[in-house]
């Protein structure tokens, strides 16, 4: 959303807006236009939303409003040729939250924090038939934080791509834009993340763990059981320390913060979340309904 609202207020004119037909969303699961779709309405702008982008009669549809180039963000099509050579310049530009080649994929933020990156960023690249191989014009870098959340860093994300965009096509239309080749050599891969990949496996060291639960956070969250019950992890800190107990063994101390003991090190729990309830601080959770002291999570 916010490169939409950094191309409509900027001096080149949005000449029509392509993004995903109405989904179910919501609790009623009734279906509803996506953000992106309801800003364009408000703005008055064409609004396109086919279910595949990459058809002949949308191509002619698009080639109708005779634009000079694209802009894609988090589009979630794949994009055949016809669409990506369509526009007068003959090409696309994709804001890929990542600092390309590393982390190529559906889920550049997740993978960057699961990795342990200490930086991620935005690259402004061409659009081409292999996924986010393009030559890349405009780096935009920034620091992870040590406890920030694949949340958080999304939202910081979203507005360093818009940013960026805007200097981008600013080179663009002024032709002193520069393309660099990526290293395929130093490509890393990025797939969306799974259920499996929210299952928490305490012989992993607390440190990893704990990224497992940033990178998962808010949503769909990192997830383990308690007992017959499944249990989210929504933040947890890696304590050093050694750790007498087996993998997976809770420790629910008056003083100690509630922890697990791994491979290497604790993971204390600081937000959990049972099945149908709310998010809440581990204290409270105990409080409201212990969690016994060394029963083995997982």
């Amino acid at each position: 959303m916010p490169t939409f609202d950094r191309l409509v207020a900027g001096r080149h004119d949005v000449v029509a807006v392509v993004c995903q037909p109405d989904r179910p969303r919501g609790r009623g699961r009734r279906p509803s236009p996506a953000p992106v779709a309801r800003r364009a309405l408000e703005e008055g702008l064409p609004l396109l939303r086919p279910e595949r982008v990459g058809t002949p009669e949308c191509a002619e549809e698009l080639r109708g409003f005779e634009a000079d180039l694209g802009v894609v963000v988090a589009f979630g099509q794949f994009l055949p040729r016809r669409i990506r050579e369509l526009p007068r310049l003959g090409y696309l530009i994709n804001g890929h939250a990542s600092l390309l080649p590393r982390h190529r994929g559906a889920a550049p933020i997740a993978h960057a924090i699961l990795a342990g990156d200490t930086e991620t960023g935005v690259s402004v690249m061409r659009v081409e038939r292999e996924m986010d191989a393009g030559p890349v014009a405009t780096l935009r870098r920034t620091a992870i934080g040590a406890d920030e959340t694949c949340g958080e860093l999304t939202e910081r994300i979203a507005a360093l791509t818009a940013e960026a965009i805007a200097e981008a096509l600013e080179e663009i239309a002024a032709g002193t834009v520069k393309w660099v080749d990526q290293d395929a050599a130093l490509a890393t891969e990025a797939p969306k993340l799974d259920r499996d990949d929210a299952l928490l496996d305490f012989r992993e060291d607390a440190a990893a763990l704990a990224r497992r639960v940033r990178a998962l956070a808010p949503r769909p969250g990192a997830r383990t059981r308690h007992g017959d019950e499944p249990l989210r992890v929504l933040a947890a800190r890696a304590l050093p320390g050694p750790v007498p107990d087996p993998p997976g063994t809770l420790r629910c101390g008056d003083v100690e913060p509630l922890r697990v003991a791994t491979g290497d090190g604790w993971l204390a729990l600081d937000v959990l979340q049972r099945a149908g309830g709310r998010a809440l601080a581990a204290a409270e959770l105990q409080r409201g309904r212990s969690l016994a002291d060394g029963v083995r999570l997982g």
